[in-house]
């Protein structure tokens, strides 16, 4: 028996792996990875694959990072871990000094947890609380836009609009409104992005004029909807929304958990629109794929809202490793790369580099749509047959690329190390892959159509 075998029988038995039909791993088998070296990942067979979607988006600078890897071990010689209500220590405090100069705006204070849902479950609660000590406690409500994504706890479910995920739990769901996104697929016949911008924000208006005095945020993903297959927008929508939310006092959420720390270019998408949010959720690529963490950074006023001498009017939320000092010892080094790198113009050039080496996939007679913001690529399938998703996994696998596609949308989000080899071989493969599964189609059945 093979090693790959025998650790993937193992994990069947034991593990319950996440957004997954376990059933589906009868005639898909699980991919057992022993080790991760850069962009590669390996399993216990030896056989390597470029790790295109950075294993969820979160890993920024390659697998086993040495300058993170080395920041982590350093930490663990001196302390591990200590509750942060009523203590605190020095990589926590580093680490919050550093997020708010960075920072669009005056986002100057830091709450923390440990993924992305539960940043937004923070910031959901935040807004609401905040109107309340306020004497505003019947704004209850939040907005997001359709096919949107921000997690898949209760709170974070209630505004997201991914059918797969909620349908399931809407008797356990508050009741929240979507609005029109401004995705530029959406566009009419002579429509630009810009012009799809404004009509998305223009019946977002019309809501909240109507609704203000119930709603307490508006909640989006700025300038990409991931789960949304990758849903690209014009930053013009943004300034709308944030012009739009001053005008009927209502907090802006900015989830830039999936597009922070310079996937769409610069280091927080919302700089590209020149605004800044009320709370701003970040998680992901916060570590570089090391260890789970999260922050909502917010402002001064809103600080202010919570800050009394009755405990009551304190925000009493807390997460058992908030402000993990390993975690952020290892936030700390990745910002440290983005500094003594320069990240940023480096992936403006590997972007330059992979749109050149990328024209004979835009120019393929069934891909829509192609797209591109910073270090994230996107293009649909026109008329994909089913199952297509699972299809262009397995064969691109076979080519040495892992691929995840969101139904017929197929994306990479490459951890910014990529080197001109490697996008030759993404090309390739990606190219090899979807000529093999659109000429030989196979299979049946639902579609999984996850993230």
């Amino acid at each position: 028996m093979s090693a790959n075998l025998d650790w993937l029988q193992r994990s069947k038995q034991a593990v319950w792996h996440p957004c997954t039909q376990m059933k589906q791993h009868e005639t898909l088998p699980l991919v057992p990875i022993a080790r991760g070296d850069g962009v590669w990942l390996e399993d216990f067979d030896g056989k390597r694959y470029l790790d295109a979607i950075s294993s969820w988006w979160v890993n920024l600078f390659g697998h086993a990072n040495p300058r993170i890897g080395a920041a982590i071990r350093q930490q663990l010689d001196t302390l591990e871990h200590v509750m942060l209500a009523g203590f605190t220590h020095r990589p926590v405090v580093e680490l919050s000094e550093r997020l708010a100069s960075l920072a669009p705006g005056e986002l100057g204070h830091c709450f923390y947890g440990s993924d992305g849902a539960s940043a937004v479950e923070i910031a959901l609660k935040m807004s609401f609380h905040s109107w309340r000590n306020r004497g505003q406690a019947g704004k209850t409500r939040f907005v997001s836009l359709q096919n949107s994504y921000h997690g898949e706890t209760l709170g974070a479910l209630s505004v997201t609009d991914v059918a797969i995920f909620s349908d399931t739990y809407a008797p356990l769901l508050r009741q929240n409104v979507q609005v029109p996104s401004p995705d530029w697929r959406t566009a009419a016949p002579g429509e630009s992005a810009q012009d799809v911008a404004l009509r998305a924000a223009a019946v977002l208006e019309a809501h909240l004029a109507e609704h203000h005095a119930a709603t307490a945020a508006v909640i989006v993903e700025p300038l990409v909807q991931g789960a949304a297959g990758m849903a690209m927008y014009h930053p013009l929508y943004l300034q709308r929304l944030r012009q739009i939310c001053d005008r009927y006092a209502v907090h802006l959420i900015a989830d830039e958990i999936a597009v922070g720390f310079g996937r769409t270019g610069t280091l927080f998408a919302c700089e590209q629109a020149d605004i800044a949010p009320d709370f701003l959720c970040l998680s992901k690529g916060i570590t570089g794929g090391f260890l789970p963490l999260s922050v909502v950074l917010t402002t001064p006023a809103v600080y202010a809202d919570f800050y009394d001498d009755r405990v009551a009017q304190g925000f009493l939320h807390s997460h058992s490793y908030t402000g993990n000092p390993l975690a952020c010892s290892a936030a700390l080094a990745v910002l440290d790369i983005f500094a003594a790198d320069d990240v940023l113009a480096g992936n403006r050039r590997k972007a330059d580099m992979l749109n050149r080496l990328v024209e004979p996939l835009k120019n393929h007679p069934r891909v829509r749509h192609f797209r591109q913001t910073g270090m994230i690529w996107a293009f649909d399938i026109d008329a994909a047959p089913p199952a297509f998703a699972r299809q262009l996994f397995a064969a691109a696998m076979r080519r040495g690329i892992l691929l995840r596609p969101i139904g017929n949308t197929v994306y990479w989000m490459p951890p910014y190390i990529i080197e001109e080899a490697h996008m030759r071989l993404l090309v390739e493969a990606t190219l090899g892959a979807l000529e093999e599964v659109l000429t030989h189609p196979g299979g049946e059945g639902d579609e999984t159509v996850v993230p």
